[in-house]
């Protein structure tokens, strides 16, 4: 299947959801929030963006909840341990090397939890609320947010579904609309539009995490290693 590519159309384009595309949206929000309550009783805030918080799902969505401040890896790995959900991967990652190095938890197929290793800088915090992002209460409110699909089209909820138009042009706005950065709406209309020109490049680091390894162990061991990993956490730190 073809990765979705941006658009440039002007018009404002109604999407009416049909009972099937109802349906499959409260089964992955209830898969979401599942994971989202175990770890808000572990006191750890998370968040869910995309799709899943916008509701324009596919049947290739999947749910990436997301913890914006995380404590250590071992309180976020017990607490899904002691709820019954098992870790099927665990994997840090690092995009490009002026990116947060994160890790991932993946739980199957469908289901991960994601993390910052290092702090995020502002724009990157600011990614998620530009894709759309929900908390655990905005999720049980069946509530849907606004947010900037792949193809850089603005998906803003309707009644009956919601609407979707370019936003390449419309930066301004959209990042007035969406309550982020000028800078983060322009940093993602070039990364998208440079990565249909050029196709999608590989991940600068990929490292999965033996069973005893911790993400704060592997952290260290990339930083020796890897002069971009010391780079970024010399100047924003953990």
């Amino acid at each position: 299947m073809m990765a979705k590519k941006p658009m440039t159309r002007a018009e404002r384009v109604e999407v009416i959801y049909n009972e099937k595309h109802w349906e499959m949206l409260r089964e992955l929000r209830s898969k979401t929030i599942q994971i989202m309550e175990v770890l808000d009783r572990s006191h750890i805030p998370s968040i869910v963006h995309g799709s899943i918080a916008r509701g324009d799902i596919s049947e290739k969505s999947d749910i990436d909840v997301f913890l914006p401040d995380p404590p250590s890896s071992f309180t976020i790995e017990t607490a899904l341990e002691r709820a019954h959900i098992p870790a099927n991967r665990r994997i840090v990652v690092q995009a490009t090397p002026f990116y947060a190095v994160k890790g991932y938890i993946e739980l199957d197929e469908q289901r991960c939890v994601s993390f910052p290793l290092v702090k995020l800088r502002h724009v990157e915090r600011d990614f998620y609320r530009f894709s759309g992002e929900a908390s655990l209460p905005t999720l049980k409110k069946d509530t849907r947010v606004s947010g900037v699909d792949k193809r850089l089209m603005l998906i803003e909820p309707t009644l009956r579904g919601h609407t979707e138009s370019s936003i390449v042009g419309r930066e301004e706005t959209v990042a007035h609309i969406l309550g982020v950065s000028l800078n983060t709406v322009l940093d993602r209309v070039h990364a998208l539009l440079r990565r249909d020109e050029v196709g999608r490049t590989g991940v600068f680091i990929e490292r999965e995490l033996s069973p005893d390894e911790t993400f704060e162990m592997v952290l260290k061991k990339l930083a020796d290693q890897n002069p971009a990993v010391r780079r970024r956490l010399k100047l924003y730190g953990k």
